[in-house]
């Protein structure tokens, strides 16, 4: 549990829109040094700005968190700036959904590296210096969470590479925190699992690379793409509600973070599915209608 949070270092990817933005500025409010991570120039340079603006010391470095070597650097920058952050958020994340037979390759390589191996390199780097730092220093904590998805934990229908990417930032997290327990008490990990929250997430093919460009988008993917719109866009919980919760999570020493506690229910079903080895509920029984629009979209000649 850590509840002071001034001149301590955070690290945050997709550090530009949405949550990664909205925890930096509790930072800056809370007197934290920045370290913004963006793949989005533009994007990035508006944060670093408004963040100095506000008396926050910031670090803004360009990175695309999917390279290993990148990120590499990221960490020798951020050591000889700041030395070791006291927190790590890797919450870089992109969209993508479709039927799953429909993913092409580079779908599929375009969303695991970065909603995956994203994760895998914050933490790689980050940790090993989090843990020398501690090493050093008794009194020193540290804190790193990963943002997952309600995706992370259900699976629902025309989203699969999404819920895959998501998946495995949950199972890396947990594992994340065991393995971390073992060998320290003063560095924990959290996981952030939101549900539908107004971020900027479902137009995230703006960053997508011209050498991972689709092919022309097919009807599943436009529908997929109409759907996330409207979900997101008509969330009532905003990201700075949800950064403000990440951080009441970080001085409870809470693991799981949820933005939409209620949707914990469709979590319990699916476990019991499991368990019972039933086999998987409908995920549309509590709103039928929406799972007839969406098969007769698909249906359509």
């Amino acid at each position: 549990m850590i509840t002071d949070f001034n001149n301590k270092t955070a690290v945050l990817t997709g550090a530009g829109s949405g949550f990664g933005l909205e925890c930096a500025r509790i930072g800056a409010r809370l007197g934290m040094n920045l370290v913004l991570v963006d793949v989005q120039q533009d994007a990035l340079d508006r944060a670093a700005q408004e963040l100095q603006a506000a008396g926050a010391a910031v670090l803004a470095q360009r990175v695309d968190v999917s390279n290993a070597a990148a990120m590499d650097a990221l960490g020798q920058a951020v050591q000889a700036r700041f030395g070791a952050p006291h927190f790590v958020f890797n919450n870089a994340g992109v969209g993508s959904g479709g039927l799953i037979w429909e993913n092409s390759a580079k779908d599929w390589d375009w969303v695991l590296g970065v909603n995956v191996m994203g994760v895998a390199h914050g933490v790689r780097v980050f940790t090993p210096m989090m843990l020398a730092a501690a090493a050093q220093d008794p009194a020193w904590q540290g804190h790193i969470v990963n943002t997952a998805s309600m995706a992370g934990l259900l699976n629902a229908p025309n989203m699969g590479i999404y819920n895959v990417s998501k998946h495995a930032v949950v199972a890396l997290s947990e594992t994340l925190y065991q393995d971390l327990a073992l060998v320290t008490d003063q560095i924990s990990a959290s996981v952030l699992c939101p549900y539908f929250v107004p971020t900027g997430i479902s137009q995230s093919h703006r960053n997508r690379p011209a050498d991972a460009a689709p092919a022309k988008p097919t009807r599943s993917q436009l529908i997929g793409q109409a759907m996330s719109d409207k979900a997101v866009g008509s969330g009532r919980v905003s990201a700075a509600d949800v950064a403000q919760k990440v951080f009441d999570a970080i001085a409870a020493g809470q693991f799981y973070i949820y933005s939409h506690p209620k949707a914990i229910g469709s979590v319990q079903v699916r476990m019991e599915d499991i368990m019972l080895a039933r086999n998987p509920t409908d995920p549309f029984a509590h709103k039928p209608e929406l799972g007839l629009e969406l098969k007769r979209a698909l249906r359509a000649g």
